[in-house]
């Protein structure tokens, strides 16, 4: 996914000479063929990634559209305060694409862990929230970030992952794609765990559940009326997402069914990372294993809510 979404920027700067790419110390031979290309437009920075934000929303008063690579854990909490106020405050047009989101790099430590990243790009007034399912809707993506107005934040997996997105649904930054239809439970999601849901919803329809897949590739703005139009089908919904369960895509949809005021009350629960600094080295994979974002915990869950 992240080498798609680099060669994406690659081929709408050839068309679009208002697109810069800047990096912050994300390895040699990254966009080599950018930087030979088009060297003016090509910017390998240090690990001093406050002061590319800063660099960034100069160029983007000055009619460019910066995109910026790197770990996301970089871009989000050690640059928050000039997001806030450089970037988002003026409602500029830069592109901050995240490495890593979730445990992808588990093998570093807590420190890299991305766990809480959408919790606070949440907080940031005008900030849009992308989290792609895999390396296709990627590519379905890139282009509509270029006019698309105000800042952007999109969150990547590890690379790698399943295609499990289509070109018959209709991609548009804002609106949600229902992936599968089904009128018992109803799984949310976000991101690359979206092959999780769709795994689960067929586990889930061999007991005689039926079971629909919502994918909210878009979380901030969130489509409320997909979310509300949805649930109303069913008679529970479980969010699933590999995120803290403070402040992500579980939060937002709370939210909006607790608003939306159901009668009968629809049940709920949410599938997450627990409120705690993940401790656990090892795989992206082993980790999700160790804190319960699994098919098999959304089954069971899924299961109890509607008392089979």
């Amino acid at each position: 996914m992240r080498k798609t979404c680099l060669n994406e920027i690659y081929n709408l700067a050839k068309q679009d000479k208002r697109i810069l790419f800047l990096g912050s110390d994300i390895g040699v031979g990254t966009l080599s063929e950018f930087q030979k290309e088009m060297p003016s437009r090509y910017f390998m920075e240090g690990v001093s990634e406050a002061n590319i934000i800063g660099i960034m929303a100069g160029l983007a008063m000055n009619g460019k559209i910066p995109y910026l690579n790197t770990i996301a854990v970089f871009l989000t909490r050690r640059c928050y305060e000039q997001l806030l106020l450089d970037v988002a405050m003026h409602n500029l047009k830069i592109r901050i694409v995240g490495s890593g989101g979730g445990v992808v790099y588990s093998p570093l430590g807590a420190t890299h862990l991305a766990f809480e990243d959408i919790a606070i790009m949440r907080a940031v007034p005008n900030m849009t929230i992308v989290a792609p399912c895999d390396a296709e809707e990627m590519k379905r993506l890139m282009p509509q970030s270029v006019d698309y107005n105000g800042p952007i934040y999109i969150r990547l997996g590890k690379g790698g992952d399943p295609i499990v997105s289509s070109s018959d649904n209709p991609f548009e930054i804002g609106k949600a794609i229902l992936m599968r239809e089904g009128d018992d439970v109803l799984i949310v999601t976000t991101g690359i765990v979206l092959k999780m849901a769709l795994d689960a919803s067929i586990l889930l329809e061999k007991k005689g559940i039926k079971t629909g897949v919502l994918h909210i590739h878009t979380i901030k703005p969130i489509d409320k009326n997909a979310i509300i139009k949805a649930a109303c089908k069913v008679n529970a919904v479980i969010t699933l997402e590999e995120h803290t369960l403070i402040g992500g895509l579980g939060s937002c949809v709370a939210e909006i069914i607790a608003e939306a005021c159901f009668v009968p009350a629809i049940k709920f629960a949410r599938v997450a990372l627990p409120d705690v600094f993940p401790s656990q080295y090892g795989s992206q994979a082993s980790n999700l294993q160790y804190y319960g974002i699994t098919t098999d915990k959304v089954v069971s869950l899924a299961n109890s809510l509607i008392g089979v």
